[in-house]
């Protein structure tokens, strides 16, 4: 049996627009009104048997905005920064530029005392492999950017480094369908 998991990247807040590494801010007055004005065309997403989210604020904010009621989920937390977490990648950059260079160039590297990416990524398709088959009736998920980066490198088994290349928006919709290890991305019109 095949699964439809829908991933619907969280609204914006005031950490995106900062590039500043989770630090679990709440949506700001803009993530709001962005998450209101697409709930007539986002509704649809309610239809979804099962409706989970990353257990950050932002992300049970967004589905509260569009009335989705998700269900949080630890597995789907961003990334666990460690000690850099809620500062900036310019901030963090003028302290320990050697850090960032190996953080940046390996994916198994974790200079921060948090996750790597490749500990990240394969977390996050642990959590994908184990929704259960028998809810084809559809999955939602209100996640964070990052987790839906993390997402596409592990279903379509690229490179950890194809993370950096992934360009995620806030209220984006992506598709998956398949099951425990065989997942495929399903672009829609």
């Amino acid at each position: 049996m095949s699964v439809r998991l829908k991933l619907l990247a969280a609204a914006r807040n005031s950490t995106l627009l900062e590039t500043r590494f989770d630090d679990d801010r709440p949506l700001d007055a803009a993530g709001w009104h962005e998450a209101e004005r697409a709930a007539p065309v986002l509704c649809r997403l309610a239809a979804a048997e099962l409706r989970y989210c990353s257990p950050s604020a932002r992300c049970r904010q967004t589905g509260e905005a569009l009335g989705l009621r998700p269900l949080a989920q630890p597995a789907l937390r961003d990334c666990d920064m460690g000690r850099w977490r809620g500062r900036t990648l310019g901030e963090v950059t003028a302290a320990e530029p050697r850090a960032v260079e190996a953080w940046l160039a390996d994916p198994r590297s974790a200079p921060h005392g948090g996750e790597s990416l490749l500990e990240f990524i394969t977390r996050i398709g642990g959590w994908l492999d184990t929704r259960p088959a028998e809810d084809a009736a559809g999955l939602l998920a209100v996640a964070e950017p990052a987790v839906v980066r993390a997402a596409l490198v592990y279903v379509l088994k690229a490179p950890p480094h194809a993370y950096w290349r992934i360009d995620v928006q806030p209220l984006s919709v992506t598709t998956f369908t398949g099951r425990s290890g065989k997942w495929d991305l399903l672009l829609e019109a």
